[in-house]
């Protein structure tokens, strides 16, 4: 079946970043009534046979002949009404602008990618005088408006090829923009394919030139407080009300000094902005000269840095940003690039096509939605138990959760669970210990590397082991504070300092909440380790509230009840439960059920503390901006503060 065999070959060529990127390219297949045609919108890599538009080929074919207007703005109008009603009543969608160019193309089968290998010759100063010595049968075609005015120039260009040769290219270049591959046969279409970027290879081997991007890794530690502080100037807004931007860190390559094609313009805008210690100032400027904010800012030595409204779109803006510095690269074999004209990338950013099809790419993706929506939200200890019901509600709010554990494999299923669970929103995890500073520090630069900064960190990691003064080791003291209030400390220490980057220019206050314990606010019998380093805990809280207080940093903690339907409480091998048993802690009890019914018996509300009920107490300390240093008890009424 021909939409099988059209999908195949659509999702293999839209899954490989070799020929596209994002929701770039098009596909189509026909036969003699009907044109199936990707949809504007939908990438490639995801498309099905179902998804394709059916369109009656005698209807697109009209638009050739009728008379258009004169206006380019009113002509467009016209073709996308005419496109429209091609559609036939039993499909849906909105067919490619370039639907027209895939009827004109006389072969059931038709691919338009965007290679960085073709577009190294197609944005070149030489591009045509190459194409016509290593594409001798290709059709060029210089590069003018996409739509209806690219259409009709191809239609034109074909006709005088067929005059010529007296037959039909198989092969069209479109300076500035990809290519055009017609075939009968899906086993044709991959051949020329092969053969194109064969052809190319050799070609950027013969001039010396690298077909993989020249970049460097860099030193992110020196890099590491700018991608904060432009979360901050390049979000959305003013003031307070300040929607950060998700920054994601790309290493350091050659930007261009322009753009290439109409995909580096849609995804990562015309210009990058090139600054060696950016600043509002600069942003505002570039702002001033371009109508928009930058979403690649370059820092020469320390990276490019790329933005987005989710973690899913900066890394989009990376990717077509690497792009566009691979083609550029790519040019030099072939006397450099041809950037497009002031004229023409107004028309892109300018058209409403493009902005479709960027709002249809949006409503692809379901958008996170509740009160913590658009926020890097880090938890740590997140892998299980607590940690992980903290995090799987923060999710639920809308945040972009960050799952760091020492069990690495526990953090990253964590993340792919409640990623699963919550598709709207984004998880991912990393790997630490808190007791070492080292990893701390790795842990917070990983999280900035990707995300560009943290709006809420939950320190909740924590161990307890339970014992008599009396008999309890230096060295089970030791590994309990080292984690339990150390490891808070180091924490901060590293957290802080990302977070009064992402501060200096306004926006939201940011929010550091310690996951403490009601044993951090009285006494556990047989527990000193454990209650010891919560007491102190509340007194790192507040101290650092007061501190971090000029950096627009707010500092408290949540002290929960017993959760006793965690793996803290329940191990059955090293439990608290069993804990307690074998220490004798609850006198007269004889199983572990008994333990629990002590315990259960000390709550006025008669229950464990869930997950849910220490979300809504950070819910509470992030949102309640005129509260910082304080210990909040969610303990059901077994500790009420005095």
């Amino acid at each position: 079946m021909s939409l099988e065999t059209i999908t195949a070959l659509s999702v293999k060529y839209g899954s490989d970043p070799a020929y596209v990127l994002a929701g770039g390219g098009n596909t189509s297949v026909k036969d003699e009534k009907y044109l199936y045609v990707k949809p504007s919108g939908v990438a490639l890599a995801k498309i099905r046979p179902e998804n394709f538009v059916k369109m009656e080929r005698a209807l697109i074919e009209k638009i050739f002949t009728c008379e258009m207007p004169a206006d380019v703005a009113e002509r467009e109008a016209v073709a996308k009404e005419r496109m429209m009603a091609a559609v036939c009543p039993d499909s849906a969608g909105r067919p490619s602008v370039e639907a027209p160019l895939h009827e004109l193309i006389p072969y059931r089968y038709v691919v338009h990618l965007h290679p960085a290998a073709v577009n190294g010759m197609t944005c070149a100063e030489n591009g045509e005088k190459v194409c016509a010595e290593l594409f001798p049968d290709a059709l060029w075609i210089s590069y003018v408006d996409p739509g209806y005015t690219l259409s009709r120039k191809v239609a034109d260009e074909m006709a005088a090829y067929r005059k010529t040769r007296g037959c039909d290219p198989k092969v069209i270049f479109l300076q500035n923009h990809g290519v055009f591959v017609g075939a009968d046969s899906d086993a044709e279409i991959d051949a020329i394919y092969t053969s194109i970027m064969s052809t190319l290879q050799t070609a950027y081997d013969k001039a010396g030139v690298a077909t993989a991007l020249k970049r460097t890794e860099g030193n992110f530690e020196e890099a590491k407080l700018i991608a904060p502080k432009l979360r901050t100037i390049l979000g959305n807004g003013e003031g307070e009300a300040i929607q950060r931007k998700f920054i994601t860190w790309a290493g350091e390559f050659e930007v261009t000094d322009g753009p290439l094609s109409p995909d580096h313009i849609v995804y990562a805008k015309s210009f990058p902005m090139v600054s060696a210690d950016p600043k509002k100032e600069d942003v505002d400027a570039y702002v001033k000269a371009n109508g928009f904010k930058p979403l690649v800012v370059a820092v020469p030595g320390k990276g490019v840095f790329c933005a987005g409204d989710s973690l899913k779109g900066a890394g989009t803006v990376a990717a077509l940003a690497a792009d566009a510095g691979l083609v550029k690269q790519l040019t030099a074999a072939f006397g450099g690039p041809h950037y497009l004209s002031d004229r023409d990338r107004l028309f892109i950013e300018n058209w409403e096509v493009e902005s479709y099809r960027r709002a249809q790419a949006a409503k692809s993706s379901p958008a996170a939605a509740g009160r913590l929506k658009g926020k890097v939200a880090v938890v740590t200890g997140a892998a299980q138990g607590f940690g992980y019901g903290i995090a799987e509600e923060l999710a639920r709010e809308g945040a972009l959760v960050v799952i760091a554990d020492m069990n690495s494999e526990g953090a990253r299923k964590a993340a792919e669970t409640i990623q699963a669970e919550y598709p709207a929103v984004e998880a991912f995890s990393v790997a630490v210990n808190i007791a070492d500073e080292a990893s701390v520090e790795k842990m917070v630069a990983d999280v900035t590397r990707a995300c560009g900064g943290i709006d809420l960190f939950v320190a909740n990691a924590g161990v307890l082991k339970a014992g008599s003064v009396k008999t309890f080791s230096l060295k089970d003291w030791e590994f309990v504070t080292d984690i339990n209030y150390n490891g808070y400390f180091l924490c901060v220490k590293h957290v802080s300092a990302v977070m009064a980057a992402e501060t200096a220019d306004g926006g939201d206050w940011l929010d550091i909440v310690q996951v403490n314990s009601k044993s951090g606010l009285q006494g556990s019998n047989k527990n000193g380790a454990y209650a010891g380093g919560k007491f102190g805990g509340i007194g790192l809280t507040q101290s650092f509230a007061m501190e971090l207080v000029t950096d627009r940093i707010k500092v408290n903690s949540v002290c929960p009840g017993n959760f006793f339907d965690g793996p803290l409480w329940s191990n059955p091998e090293r439990g608290l439960f069993v804990q307690y048993l074998n220490s004798g802690k609850v006198p007269g009890a004889k199983t572990v059920a008994d333990v629990k019914r002590f315990y259960e018996a000390k709550v006025p509300m008669n229950r464990g503390c869930y997950p849910a009920d220490v979300a809504k107490a950070i819910l509470y300390a992030v949102e309640q901006k005129y509260e910082t240093g304080q210990a909040i008890p969610v303990t059901g009424g077994q500790v009420m503060l005095k």
